[in-house]
């Protein structure tokens, strides 16, 4: 008897998975939507009783006693709760629609609001009181599929206000309409980049190299770290000049902006030096790597200090492909970036 095509019994199970899988996100994003009905009905519920307060406690603390003995766990009065403040919190919240094209399909609620995201998702969304905010990292979830570690890690490493301070007034607030957009180089680097997850504090001293290994034991939290489209190359990319030798530490390409994306690591303070380095790998991927078609490389020195004044001397007055930026090894500080934003957008206002 003629054996099977393993291949084609992968590939049967996969459909069978992929099904599985889809459904169980359908049954997710539709608790969602229960969830949100459930918080309207206890609002409105409360909002009649005689003693708002006093009839809210028992309202919650009866419905718990009811839909837990039909229904089992998942409906403490903490629960219906949780529902409730969601229920108020997206009740009058718009998301720009138009960036999820794809989910016309979805169900909305009666106020037209669309919910793209687990419960989970929802639950650190709704600890965000800035409303903007709020919106870019639901996009961003959306769009990256970000699991629910990686939506709180990225709010933990306050992506949002990293993004916000090195952009316009107008940007910030196009960032909660459409989250990050890719149309020009400098929409592609960040200023600093956060670096936690290499674990270095914990290491007396470290090399390059070291450095280096690390970003590559950890390729895919890094890649999370660079932002959408990123793909990589390759490490300590090597090209002769007659006898000269020189190594790229880690290219990348980016999808969106069609680029090469060079990276050089440097544990000390950026040199006009390292800057001159960096113009040549990029000038020679331009010239002799990258198609006719696709755009000028970018090339980024990851820095663990530098100095703006020499970095913009060195420099070209219209540059728009080498980037210096700092990496942080630890978490900054949320409440000093939001503050800093909070003064970028008012010196915004001051030069109107």
């Amino acid at each position: 008897m003629k054996q099977v095509d393993e291949n084609f019994l992968k590939d049967v199970s996969q459909i069978l998975l992929a099904a599985k899988n889809n459904a169980k996100a359908a049954v997710n994003l539709s608790m969602v939507y229960a969830y949100y009905e459930i918080g309207r009905k206890i609002f409105e519920e409360e909002q009649n009783g005689e003693s708002r307060a006093t009839y809210g406690k028992y309202l919650l603390k009866e419905l718990s006693v009811y839909l837990t003995g039909i229904f089992g766990k998942g409906y403490s009065a903490d629960n219906l709760k949780l529902m409730r403040r969601f229920y108020t919190v997206y009740a009058e919240d718009q998301i720009g629609e138009t960036a999820f094209p794809q989910f016309k399909k979805l169900p909305a609620v009666s106020s037209g609001r669309r919910f793209y995201l687990s419960w989970s998702h929802y639950l650190k969304l709704m600890r965000i009181k800035n409303i903007d905010e709020r919106h870019f990292y639901e996009i961003e979830a959306v769009k990256n599929n970000w699991s629910l570690e990686e939506l709180k890690r990225q709010c933990n490493s306050a992506l949002y206000e990293r993004i916000a301070l090195s952009t316009n007034k107008e940007e910030v607030y196009r960032l909660a309409l459409e989250g990050q957009i890719f149309d020009k180089p400098t929409d592609l680097v960040k200023d600093p980049y956060i670096l936690e997850f290499l674990n270095l504090p914990e290491l007396p001293e470290y090399s390059e190299t070291e450095l280096e290994n690390r970003i590559i034991s950890h390729l895919e939290r890094f890649l999370l770290e660079l932002g959408t489209g990123f793909a990589f190359i390759g490490r300590q990319f090597r090209f002769t000049y007659e006898e000269d030798h020189f190594k790229v530490d880690l290219v990348f390409y980016n999808r969106l902006l069609r680029c090469f994306v060079l990276i050089d690591l440097k544990i000390g303070k950026l040199t006009h030096q390292d800057i001159g380095q960096m113009q040549m790998y990029v000038h020679y991927y331009d010239r002799q790597i990258k198609l006719a078609d696709e755009n000028k490389t970018i090339g980024i020195l990851l820095c663990r200090d530098k100095n703006d004044a020499v970095v913009q001397m060195t420099l070209p007055e219209d540059n728009d492909q080498i980037f210096a930026s700092k990496y942080e090894e630890v978490l900054p500080s949320k409440k000093e970036l939001q503050k800093l934003l909070e003064e970028h957008l008012s010196e915004e206002d001051d030069t109107e």
